[in-house]
């Protein structure tokens, strides 16, 4: 997994007065928890944002008071309006401690199903899988080449050497369904239907016709 680095700045108070400070002047509040004691700090905002809005996933080099740290995110927290980043959460690595991640998952290939007219239903498009550091991957690559109408590929079918999928093992991840056809009868104008046309079997007659054919005079 390709790692980034980001610069962070000790947090001299913690509490909702100094977060919203700090906020004003363009930074983030954080936390990195996992390792000997956790660690508040603050880092860019506008430098965070380029690594955060994409699909791609990083392990994170923090440089925090003249040390590094390895780390993932655990948790980012939005504004319900803005959208604009509110704190974040970092787990620091350890070489033997497997961690959690979720990854993107990217589709190669041309499925055989959509060249005979099917619809290719991408349902999954990203996987949370359990390792060590040196085994996560960047993404998780399915093939959907041998795809025909009405198959799928689920958890279950994917397998990455010391990786371990924490989904469902049923979860669809991109299978092909047959395109809908929409089927419409052509609209009758109006006048055009033939004179003296029979009712359909079981129908009623109406009123003034069911009485003509007795002799009997239409009410008015």
């Amino acid at each position: 997994m390709k790692t980034v680095s980001l610069s962070g700045s000790l947090r001299e108070n913690v509490g909702k007065k100094d977060a919203k400070k700090h906020r004003k002047e363009g930074n983030i509040p954080c936390v990195m928890y996992g390792g000997k004691e956790q660690i508040h700090f603050v880092t860019s905002d506008k430098a965070f944002r380029k690594l955060i809005f994409t699909p791609n996933v990083y392990i994170f080099n923090l440089e925090i008071a003249g040390k590094s740290y390895n780390t993932i995110i655990q948790d980012v927290q939005y504004h319900p309006v803005t959208d604009h980043i509110l704190h974040v959460d970092f787990l620091e690595i350890q070489p033997e401690k497997p961690v959690n991640i979720s990854v993107p998952v990217r589709i190669t290939g041309t499925a055989q199903g959509v060249l005979k007219g099917g619809r290719l239903i991408f349902k999954t498009r990203k996987l949370k899988i359990h390792g060590l550091m040196q085994y996560l991957p960047d993404e998780v690559t399915v093939s959907i080449d041998t795809l025909d109408i009405g198959d799928s590929i689920r958890v279950k079918d994917l397998s990455l050497e010391n990786i371990t999928f924490m989904d469902p093992p049923n979860d669809i991840l991109v299978g092909v369904r047959t395109a809908r056809v929409l089927v419409e009868e052509a609209p009758v104008a109006e006048g055009e239907a033939a004179e003296g046309a029979e009712p359909a079997e079981g129908a009623e007659p109406a009123e003034g016709a069911e009485k003509a054919k007795k002799g009997e005079p239409e009410k008015k």
